[in-house]
């Protein structure tokens, strides 16, 4: 009966250790989502792993952005780990030091995994050696995406090498928002670009030529277009506050919905009376809306026991309450939003113009929305250029602080 009960513990012992004694190596990693398998197609970044005593921490890199993943689950020879705020994870498995496997997008139904592998001990992000020191591509470029199409847009690229290298941050403003976070680096005349955050999976490659970029912009697995730039510091988009405007400007906006505690809020009520409010309409799948309600966050706390209010619209990617209550207490406690958060229970751009009809036009997600203490709406913004565009956050904050701070004294 003794042996019996050693060789018992020892297979027991034996089992244990082959389905729990995988480990992810402390280090770096290179991590590559295969876009286009037939084209060779591969969107690079690259992550930290870290332990804090025996729990590991995984933290992608953005060139300034710094993005900690601690829902991380291994068991045998699976690694699985699931993405802050936005609703993706990666479901991968052991191959050696390495891991392989998908990156899983919950948002969408179809084409939503993308093939995905982490080298171990690799750090550069793109696998070329820079040159000498040459910033021949910083500045500002005036952007065309898709050129000569419909669907033709404009954009600002800013570009910056670092520290005079090959290597460079960037990011791209639009009427609508920016592109986040971008790193990647000068290879001879080309350009190679990329960012992953949870939610954008954007890589740009370009040539320059004749003064020109020419190149595909490449944002997951569905979608490609073609982009080009030439330098143009002059060149301007349309001003954020001047694309949303009040069809009559007599008229005021109200609303209904429930908070995340299923009480129902509304403008008319007590809390807001005579109060200047700030409206958010946002997503928690909307990276530029994460980068906005960070801010808010912060307004907020500063500016709550002066009189300011926030609330956030929220237009979710799915209509079932209890779904978008989750998303949404992930974004709400990875900010300390403390200011009122409600779920409309619809999604899209269309709905949310019908929600606020008083408007011509919601084009963007975060829009955010000024309402003096007789909730007269004083100012409408579209779209948010979030850290990443550096002067232009700056300014945005600088011009908000005072407008808010004028807000408070009338």
């Amino acid at each position: 009966m003794r042996l019996s009960k050693i060789t018992y513990l020892l297979i027991l012992f034996f089992v244990s250790s082959s389905l729990f004694s995988k480990k992810l190596k402390e280090g770096y990693y290179r991590g590559v989502l295969t876009l286009n398998e037939e084209n060779n197609i591969e969107l690079p970044f690259t992550f930290e792993v870290k332990y804090k005593g025996k729990k590991p921490t995984i933290t992608i890199r953005n060139a300034d952005e710094r993005i900690v993943v601690d829902e991380i689950t291994i068991k045998g020879d699976s690694v699985n780990f699931k993405m802050p705020v936005f609703d993706t994870e990666f479901k991968t498995v052991f191959v050696g030091d390495n891991l392989e496997g998908l990156w899983i997008n919950n948002y969408k139904t179809t084409k939503n995994k993308i093939k995905f592998k982490a080298t171990y001990g690799q750090s550069n992000r793109f696998p070329f050696v820079p040159g000498k020191a040459n910033p021949y591509f910083e500045g500002r470029w005036e952007t065309t995406f898709s050129p000569n199409t419909k669907d033709s847009s404009k954009a600002i690229g800013i570009f910056h090498h670092e520290e005079q290298t090959d290597y460079m941050s960037a990011t791209f403003l639009t009427e609508t928002g920016d592109y986040r976070y971008l790193e990647g680096m000068k290879v001879v005349n080309k350009l190679y670009l990329s960012c992953f955050d949870g939610s954008h999976a954007f890589l740009f490659i370009a040539e320059h030529k004749d003064d020109i970029f020419t190149g595909t912009f490449y944002s997951g697995a569905s979608w490609q277009e073609p982009w080009t730039a030439k330098l143009n510091d002059k060149f301007k988009l349309a001003k954020a506050e001047e694309i949303t405007f009040v069809k009559d400007k007599d008229s005021k906006i109200n609303f209904s919905f429930p908070d995340l505690n299923k009480k129902t809020v509304s403008l008319n009520d007590k809390k807001f009376e005579n109060k200047p409010v700030i409206i958010q309409v946002m997503g928690s799948w909307c990276p530029n809306c994460m980068d906005e309600s960070a801010y808010l966050a912060g307004v907020y706390k500063q500016h709550k026991n002066e009189g300011l209010e926030i609330i956030a619209l929220a237009f979710e990617k799915t209509n079932d309450f209890e779904k978008a209550k989750n998303q949404l207490l992930r974004l709400k406690k990875k900010f300390n939003m403390d200011y009122d958060i409600l779920v409309t229970q619809q999604t899209g751009k269309e709905k949310a113009g019908e929600v606020l009809s008083a408007l011509n036009k919601i084009t963007a997600f975060p829009t955010t929305i000024f309402l003096n203490k007789k909730h007269q709406i004083v100012k409408i913004h579209t779209g948010f250029s979030g850290p990443a565009t550096g002067k232009e956050y700056e300014d945005f904050k600088q011009s908000t602080e005072s407008f808010i701070k004028q807000l408070l004294k009338e």
